[in-house]
């Protein structure tokens, strides 16, 4: 195994860190085809045994992997995505590596959608590009009614840009502060247009590493969210009759060798490249496809 599922250069570096972090469990987490985190737990000095053998599990059972052919599946850790989960410390104290899914025969798992993107990546370098993004993610943070449900009801009252002294402004806080430990760098956080609306900004990186980092953020957000009784929703359109939630997406394309930003043209009367033009014109001529991709669901 080699390039992204590395193993050798980085496994004695792990091993310091789950010494120096005093970690007990590892997550080992991978996503489904819709984007779920699923994850198995391991005392965390199984480490080296499953560096070296990989994780066997039931492919079966999980959304987009779901036939016979799919039941037995092994995941390898990607050593380089080590991260302490902040809110499991103590005798339980837990850190999380993301993986690639295999096959029986060695092979990367082709629905895996992180082996997916991986493909794309490797297909952009070879010629010659870099291909980075920037999500912007907003939600919805709702209260809990009298009998302890999730119900529809904005935990404040304020619109885009306020500044509010409520509990939002220390959640948003402590959610800024936990990816932060965790790894994900944050440019912004504020409030969005509908009460109870929110928004995270993420700086841009690699599309690999930006999409482990929005995965992070969406159950990271939870695990804050509840700890103050809170509900966080990512749903498009959670209630009716006000503004919905999307996640604006900042792309950008490099050169490999030099990182020169190969969209910008300062000759060009919109400073746009042939290549940009290229590249927006292929999304616009693709976008039914990415759509059923990045939206597949009514709501």
């Amino acid at each position: 195994m080699n390039g992204y599922w590395g193993r050798s250069e980085l496994l004695d570096e792990v091993l310091r860190r789950l010494k120096a972090d005093d970690i007990r469990f590892l997550n080992l987490q991978f996503t489904d085809i819709v984007g779920l985190v699923k994850s198995v737990t391991i005392p965390a000095e199984q480490l080296p045994e499953v560096v070296e053998r990989g994780h066997w599990f039931d492919g079966s059972a999980i959304e987009g992997f779901a036939r016979v052919a799919e039941a037995d599946m092994y995941l390898v850790p990607d050593l380089s995505t080590y991260a302490v989960i902040p809110w499991m410390r103590g005798e339980t104290a837990t850190a999380r590596l993301i993986c690639w899914v295999f096959t029986p025969a060695g092979e990367p798992f082709a629905g895996d959608p992180r082996y997916v993107l991986l493909r794309a990546v490797k297909a952009a370098r070879e010629l010659g590009f870099e291909y980075r993004t920037a999500p912007e993610v907003e939600f919805f943070l709702f209260r809990r009614d009298d009998a302890g449900q999730i119900a529809p009801l904005p935990h404040d009252q304020a619109s885009y840009f306020d500044f509010t002294t409520d509990l939002a402004i220390q959640v948003r806080q402590e959610m800024v502060r936990t990816l932060q430990i965790m790894g994900v760098r944050v440019e912004a956080s504020h409030h969005e247009l509908a009460a109870g609306q929110h928004e995270l900004d993420l700086a841009m990186t690699e599309a690999i590493a930006s999409a482990d980092q929005t995965v992070t953020l969406r159950y990271a957000l939870k695990a804050v969210a509840q700890a103050h009784n809170l509900h966080v929703t990512f749903m498009p359109k959670p209630i009716q009759g006000t503004y919905g939630s999307g996640m604006h997406i900042h792309q950008g394309l490099f050169d490999a060798e030099t990182g020169r930003n190969v969209f910008a043209d300062p000759n060009d009367e919109y400073g746009l490249s042939e290549v940009g033009r290229y590249f927006v014109a292929g999304q616009l001529y693709h976008a039914r496809a990415i759509t059923a991709v990045t939206s597949p669901l009514v709501n």
